[in-house]
């Protein structure tokens, strides 16, 4: 008899893991968030439903694909329990599932996490404060009132309560490049908003116009690095943050910083493709009497600068302000997008125009 030879069966790979996530958003940047997932891992990506600031989605994979994630303030792991009180999170088994969930977190940044913070209704109730200090004793880490390294929300949900763990010890916004920080610094999901609705292509030049610390720059660098980018800033303390900020994102020979006055660049006509800033309104930085005379100095200059068809997205709080300046320039500069965001209790717009041929 013929010697047959079994048929070859590849072993079968282990399943990929699959999570419940939930990401905290800027309100106004949901669709930003839901693209980027979509965009980076395809049909691995399951959404549910959603509000104002939060992206409910599954997802298989490994929790640490997920903090790349530009556009998203936060990451959760978020673990579902079907308990009528918060005293059974104290259970063998439903202990077990979180001490495994903060064990996730806490392996993704060994040596990063030394506190532990629940935030919770009824957060100091006898139950909760001995549940937490259970699992911060469980994890060696100290109990936090205020700040903590690793963050659990519990809340109710529709078939008990739901517990989240944040994956990181610091929000994603904190970004790790930004190592000197200015008052009223830019949150850098918000500049990568900006950076998005710019589409930046590699042959094109950038101008970030008062550029602080660097963060739209930055952002902007981090989507598409051009074929020249340029921030400038009257405030030498700024140029110097921006340097160091850049250094530190390896983006030192990307860019020039440069002492000019947004109101009058040494620059040829038509020589941008793109423009961005984050327009100074009156609190932390200017006032509304200095802005009514700046905002119409730097968007005619960028209207110099600007080659036909080049884009420009600027963000200020001094909406009306704005608009006024955006009608008085209509010949020259076309509104293409205006995006409202909540962001530190506050309610910017971000404002993409085209230069119009003249």
């Amino acid at each position: 008899m013929p010697h047959r030879t079994p048929p070859y069966r590849r072993p079968e790979r282990p399943a990929a893991p699959r999570h419940e996530c939930e990401a905290d958003v800027l309100e106004g940047l949901e669709d930003f968030a839901r693209d980027e997932l979509s965009a980076r891992f395809g049909n691995r990506v399951r959404f549910g439903a959603d509000r104002p600031g939060a992206l409910r989605f599954g997802f298989v994979g490994e929790p640490r694909e997920l903090l790349v994630l530009r556009s998203v303030v936060a990451v959760y792991l978020v673990l579902e329990f079907d308990i009528p009180r918060p005293k059974a999170l104290l259970g063998n088994q439903q202990f077990g599932m979180v001490a495994h969930a903060a064990d996730l977190a806490l392996g993704l940044a060994p040596g990063a996490y030394a506190t532990l913070r629940l935030s919770a209704a009824g957060e100091n109730s006898a139950v909760l404060t001995r549940f937490k200090q259970q699992l911060a004793d469980r994890c060696g880490l100290a109990v936090a009132e205020a700040e903590g390294d690793l963050l659990l929300r519990l809340r109710r949900a529709e078939a008990g309560w739901e517990l989240l763990v944040r994956l990181t010890p610091r929000p994603l916004a904190t970004r790790a490049w930004r190592v000197c920080n200015l008052p009223g610094s830019l949150n850098a999901t918000l500049a990568h908003a900006m950076a998005v609705l710019l589409e930046p292509a590699r042959h094109e030049s950038a101008l970030n116009i008062a550029c602080g610390s660097g963060t739209i720059l930055i952002e902007l660098l981090l989507l598409c690095q051009t074929k020249q980018a340029i921030g400038c800033d009257t405030d030498p303390a700024a140029i110097e943050c921006a340097r160091r900020n850049l250094a530190a994102a390896g983006l030192a020979r990307a860019a020039r910083l440069e002492p000019w006055d947004a109101g009058a660049l040494p620059m040829a006509d038509a020589s941008v493709d793109i423009i961005a800033a984050d327009l100074p309104f009156g609190q932390l930085v200017g006032s509304h009497r200095e802005n009514q005379e700046l905002y119409p100095r730097l968007v005619a200059e960028a209207a110099r600068v600007a080659r036909p068809g080049a884009r420009m997205a600027l963000l200020t709080h001094e909406v009306r302000l704005l608009e006024q300046v955006a009608a008085r320039f209509a010949a020259q500069w076309g509104v293409r997008e205006v995006l409202r965001v909540r962001s530190g209790g506050m309610a910017p717009r971000i404002v993409l125009l085209e230069r119009l041929a003249s």
